[in-house]
């Protein structure tokens, strides 16, 4: 009897089952330099998780944010434009609807989509936004203790530090 590994080198014709595609993550850091991390040549502070997602994943080490606030920067990642483009130039102004992003191409593509953490665009609104299967989120800055989410359409205070809560939420 031949080994498991040599049979599939005679095969049995071209396999029909499509590659698995990959997973992707999109971690988003919050005012947070450049250099603030051990991957990045910082000596003083130890970031040894994100330093294995830098090693294990993609690191992208000469990304530029064009508009150094939160909404207009989100906004950029999301649709690809620049502010002056997708019209999002403060942290008020609402993500259009109807601008493409990465998620929903990823959602048309066939992938389960999820926002987690602070979106912040649009002061008052927290609600799910296209191209997402789950929503995580809150209005505004958000609280740092016991914060309101908004759970995909369901509005809950859950207890305990944000970034807790969130990370909880994105592990599971």
């Amino acid at each position: 009897m031949l080994p498991l590994f040599a049979l599939s080198c005679f095969g049995a014709g071209p396999s029909r089952v499509p590659p698995p595609r990959p997973h992707i993550v999109v971690i988003l850091t919050d005012d947070q330099r450049w250099d603030a991390m051990s991957c990045a040549g910082n000596t003083v502070l130890r970031t040894p998780n994100i330093d294995r997602l830098a090693a294990e994943g993609a690191r992208f080490a000469n990304a530029f944010v064009t508009t150094s606030l939160c909404s207009p920067s989100r906004a950029s990642l999301l649709s690809g434009l620049y502010a002056r483009r997708h019209g999002v130039q403060n942290n008020f102004t609402e993500y259009p609807n109807d601008l493409p992003s990465y998620p929903r191409r990823l959602k048309e593509s066939g992938y389960e989509t999820a926002y987690i953490g602070k979106w912040h665009m649009g002061e008052d609104n927290d609600e799910q936004r296209p191209g997402f299967d789950h929503w995580f989120s809150h209005r505004g800055q958000g609280n740092y203790f016991d914060n309101e989410f908004n759970v995909d359409g369901v509005r809950r205070k859950i207890p305990g530090y944000y970034t807790t809560v969130v990370t909880d939420q994105a592990v599971a």
